[in-house]
């Protein structure tokens, strides 16, 4: 497939190429710390399973519990200082894991420490996303941008475990920290390189920035909705699919090579829903975005059904050019129509709701599926999916959002 110079044009941009480069090192090393934090963890005297478990419920946990705040503080510092701020924490934490792992010396409290650290970088990270890239681009270039920062995570998925995996047996897990450290540090030189963007908040006290921020984010149907949405995605469908999908697999797609194909399978398929998204500018985003959610649905219906492992694969494919789709235009429209000095705390919201069932869906989807069956439940996640598609979809908000224009707060470039 042949890119036409104008699909690319938003790389001409040289502030959003630097954020580009140091977004997809930052994930890359990102891609590659699970596999080794894992092996690390199940090779220390008091780790196990049990102990990985632990290291990564902690990590999520910290994600979840410092999102409203970087929020805030994005709308109050600016993206740039926080995000900054939180990739020299996430570096100085696995430098140190690092540090503890190449000298031999390394605990388990000590490794959950150090994840909390990570996820609390994490956290502060993430809000920063929605309100930082509109000071790099033209509006008219922001989907083209997003969906050049979205298929960023999907190669990092694809490329980071197998290198993990290779470097893991050729040298050991805290080598393999130490480049993901490396890697928060690359993030660090690109992000100081950007211009400050200030959305000039008041200065209110926390709860009350807090308070504006989630008044907003209510008095937009089009936007709790679909947040809602797909935060009981998140629970009833994709949850149970990672749980009960590597069990379906070993026991009769062909065991972990098999999962791993749809799961790489599902990212090539991001990466081109994010090729076909290049140089578009689609009026009716969140419309499209809606419709496109409904893609994660196949691949989990081919379970469900008991189809062999190339319906699986393919339909993984599908559900990542849906994926694409999806997340790159609802992140568009966040960036196009909420004010800028609200922008940060919005996109917290907006995480939080989208992600905080998941580890419940995660930890429940295995009891559940003792009791009804895992094509069952799969099944139920399936309807689940497309009826809740066609409900959201017939929300007047939703419907009618993008027919006409909306002007947000524009930021200001120092």
């Amino acid at each position: 497939m042949t890119l036409g110079t104008h699909r690319l044009r938003v790389l001409r941009h040289a502030r959003f190429r630097r954020f580009l480069l140091g977004q997809t090192t930052s994930l890359l090393g990102s891609g590659m710390n699970t596999i080794a934090t894992t092996f690390a963890v199940l090779r220390l005297p008091d780790g196990g399973v049990n102990a990985v478990g632990g290291v990564m419920a902690a990590r999520i946990l910290a994600v979840l519990v410092v999102l409203l705040l970087g929020g805030v503080f994005t709308d109050r510092l600016g993206a740039r200082t926080v995000m900054l701020a939180a990739d020299a924490l996430r570096f100085g934490s696995q430098a140190v894991l690092a540090l503890l792992l190449l000298t031999g010396s390394a605990r388990i409290w000590e490794v959950v420490a150090l994840a909390v650290l990570l996820g609390v970088g994490e956290g502060g990270f993430m809000p920063g996303l929605s309100a930082l890239v509109p000071g790099l681009v033209p509006e008219g270039e922001l989907a083209s941008a997003n969906a050049l920062l979205g298929m960023a995570r999907p190669v990092a998925t694809i490329v980071g475990p197998g290198l993990a995996g290779l470097l893991v047996a050729a040298f050991d897990a805290g080598t393999v920290v130490a480049v993901d450290a490396v890697s928060y540090g690359v993030s660090v030189v690109a992000l100081v390189g950007l211009p400050v963007v200030r959305a000039q908040a008041p200065g209110l006290g926390l709860f009350s920035e807090l308070g504006r921020g989630w008044r907003e984010f209510t008095s937009r149907t089009w936007l709790w909705v679909t947040t809602l949405h797909i935060g009981l995605f998140n629970f009833l469908l994709w949850a149970p699919f990672l749980v009960l999908g590597p069990s379906i697999a070993e026991q009769r797609l062909g065991g972990a090579r098999a999962w791993g194909l749809v799961l790489a399978l599902e990212g090539i398929g991001a990466i081109v829903g994010g090729v076909l998204l290049l140089g578009r500018n689609p009026r009716r985003g969140l419309t499209w975005s809606v419709a496109a959610s409904v893609g994660w649905a196949v691949p989990v219906a081919a379970l469900a059904m008991g189809l062999p492992l190339a319906w699986v694969a393919g339909a993984a494919f599908f559900a990542g050019i849906g994926a694409a789709v999806c997340t790159t235009l609802a992140a568009t429209v966040i960036q196009r129509d909420i004010p800028a000095e609200v922008r940060g705390r919005i996109s917290a919201f907006d995480s939080l709701g989208a992600f905080a069932l998941g580890p419940l869906g995660l930890a429940l989807a295995g009891p559940v599926s003792g009791v009804v069956g895992a094509e069952r439940l799969l099944g139920f996640g399936v309807l689940w999916q497309v009826t809740a598609v066609g409900v959201v979809l017939a929300v007047p908000s939703v419907r009618r959002h993008g027919a006409t224009p909306q002007v947000a707060a524009r930021v200001a470039v120092h």
